[in-house]
């Protein structure tokens, strides 16, 4: 380990030897637990017990009457499958019953497999590997630059995980924002799920990246020595100017003879040898009764932060017909509801000047964040922010990079996150930029993502009002902007609402339903208008949430048309506003859908070949309008 020793105090014996204590109390509890529910990961629990035992009990500043309290410091079980083991140390803190720890994973108890919110002592879910440290960036930036506050962050992190990407992402992220706040601890226990992890104990060779990558690391050669760990996590406060990195040489399923170091018990109670293995542990127990070890409260107070009722600074402001694209108004709408709340922030993976998250960025650039070209990461760091309610963040990028990081932002919803995301570019309507930079299939993808809101506005004013009102809607929000300038159809003052559909264009005499988004709202009215030229009155509806759709609007469109509807979208059919419609619908007597969308990989072109060719253009819309009147 590294020399930086500096004003650390050796803990006493008698420490030290609680501090063993509790690490194999631990590892009983999660013996127990696992054997109880039948299923779990007690091996993967067993190799972290010191570390937790060290950071729950002699480092980390928390307040265990406060679970979530602001001021204390954080900690995040990136392997997720080691949930017994947090759920033990929780429990020994004196969070709740020991005898809780039992019902771990049962259909009655908030003790799950893997960790999330549903517990009010944890920040965010883990358990798909390789997300916790993009998420502890997010805490220990918001702690460093937006709240000057003295909390630290800490990761676990097996070593099986460090083989995902994103894990690399955020150590790029944490060592250029140079994140002193945050640990990271590598739980080095040699062992993956189905064979050996593809460094083992080669404890060099992750010093060297991590150096590589601008950290400070400490390599422990006996991650289960607490002396060694303490003073390691002392050795972190002193560093100034990078993240630590602790790299802790372990044994997967240390303490229990006959499994410690061995494979093929990933994931797996111990059954039988569950009674040997406890009685094994305890006799290495000095004192079986209780610890007098209490975590130490944090020395400050935060303040709690109101994130509701934000609105926009002004009305929209944009003459009627006029054209905007809605990347820019998602900008400017960013800035106004900036400007009303000082807990508003901004996420970007280096396109700002195309998002125009970068009209947020030059009024506020303190509370922007560039994530540069990783998006995975910005997903983690942008929940990470947001956790605890300290911070309202929307996260851009093109529409398309955002699939990328689609494991992430499904996490965040089992997070229970209220991050909101814009995707712009979307759809052949970029044009000449080609198939590589079209999203078509982000509606489907935010649309699965359990308890989502998904915008699509159709002209400047109805971004600005989707800004505003997803920085106060719970949840996973998801705004899709264009790159062409689209006609403005909507006053400054037109009021608009979740789930609450717009009629743009309707007679007495209508045949037809018409229905579009974004730049296909703009090809409708043009249909709209070439219909009305030969005697076909037609509805144009403009659904502004996809998700949740307004059924009740479009029904009764539906009625009025005789059942006849069109959809048009610049998206594939699958999961798009086609399918959004035929869904809602679903179940009502004499509607006929017909849908217009992008059917193949498309190709380079302008923008209005491409809406023809692919048949969504306003002659395609008024064909097809012709052939379901046929």
């Amino acid at each position: 380990m590294d020399g930086m020793g500096e004003g650390y105090h050796r803990p006493d014996s008698k420490t030290v030897q609680e501090l063993c204590d509790i690490a194999n109390k631990l590892r009983i509890h999660s013996i127990h637990s696992t054997s109880s529910a039948n299923s779990g990961h007690p091996t993967s629990c067993c190799s972290a017990a010191e570390i937790m035992s060290v950071l729950f009990f002699n480092i980390m500043k928390y307040r265990v009457d406060e679970p979530k309290d602001p001021a204390s410091d954080r900690f995040i079980m990136s392997k997720g499958h080691a949930a017994p083991i947090l759920y033990a140390a929780w429990a020994e803190a004196g969070l709740f019953p020991v005898t809780d720890l039992l019902t771990l994973r049962k259909n009655t108890s908030i003790l799950e497999g893997h960790p999330t919110p549903r517990l009010n002592f944890i920040d965010v879910g883990t358990g798909s590997l390789g997300q916790g440290l993009s998420i502890s960036c997010g805490m220990a930036y918001n702690a460093m630059y937006f709240e000057k506050a003295d909390y630290r962050t800490f990761c676990l992190i097996g070593d099986g995980e460090s083989s995902e990407g994103s894990v690399w992402e955020a150590c790029a992220f944490a060592s250029y924002y140079k994140l002193d706040n945050l640990v990271a601890i590598f739980d080095v226990n040699r062992l993956g799920q189905s064979q050996e992890a593809p460094l083992q104990h080669e404890l060099e060779v992750y010093r060297r990246r991590l150096d590589g990558f601008g950290w400070h690391v400490c390599v422990l050669e006996d991650g289960h020595s607490v002396e060694d760990l303490c003073k390691a996590f002392h050795e972190a406060t002193q560093v100034k100017g990078k993240p630590t990195a602790i790299v802790a040489k372990t044994l997967k399923g240390k303490g229990i003879p006959g499994i410690e170091n061995e494979l093929n018990w990933h994931g797996k109670p111990l059954g039988v040898k569950a009674d040997d293995a406890i009685a094994a542990i305890t006799a290495q127990l000095k004192n079986p009764g209780p610890h007098s070890l209490k975590p130490s409260p944090p020395s400050t107070k935060l303040p709690v932060h109101d994130i509701s009722n934000i609105k926009l600074s002004s009305n929209p402001d944009y003459p009627i017909g006029s054209k905007m694209a809605t990347r820019v108004a998602y900008g400017t709408g960013l800035k106004k509801i900036g400007e009303n709340s000082q807990h508003v922030i901004a996420l970007d993976g280096d396109t700002k000047n195309s998002t125009y998250a970068d009209t947020f960025r030059k009024a506020f650039p303190d509370r922007f964040i560039e994530c540069f070209i990783a998006e995975q990461n910005m997903v983690g760091v942008a929940i990470g922010c947001a956790t605890r309610n300290r911070n309202v963040a929307f996260a851009s990028a093109f529409a398309c990079f955002l699939s990328r990081a689609y494991d992430q932002i499904r996490m965040g919803a089992i997070s229970e996150t209220n991050v909101n995301f814009c995707g712009s570019h979307a759809g052949i309507s970029i044009g000449e930029d080609g198939a590589s930079q079209m999203a078509l299939e982000d509606i489907a993808m935010f649309r699965a993502i359990p308890g989502s809101t998904v915008f699509y506005p159709s002209d400047a004013v109805s971004c600005e009002r989707a800004v505003e009102l997803a920085a106060n809607t719970k949840g996973v929000c998801f705004i899709r902007t264009s790159r062409p300038a689209t006609p403005v159809l909507y006053s400054g003052t037109e009021e608009f609402a979740v789930g609450k559909a717009k009629v743009v264009r309707q007679s007495a005499t209508d045949k037809v339903t018409l229905i579009g988004a974004g730049i296909t709202m703009e090809e409708a009215v043009k249909a709209y208008d070439e219909l009305a030229k030969e005697g076909i009155n037609v509805r144009v509806i403009d659904p502004f949430t996809i998700k949740p759709l307004d059924k009740e609007t479009i029904l009764a469109a539906a009625k009025a048309t005789g059942g006849k509807i069109v959809t048009v979208e610049d998206h594939y059919p699958q999961g798009g506003i086609g399918e959004a419609v035929a869904g809602a619908l679903a179940g009502n007597a004499g509607i006929t859908i017909k849908q217009l969308a992008v059917r193949e990989v498309p190709r380079s072109g302008t923008k209005d070949f491409l809406l023809d060719h692919f048949g969504i253009s306003a002659k395609q819309i008024k064909e097809a309008v012709k052939e379901v009147l046929a």
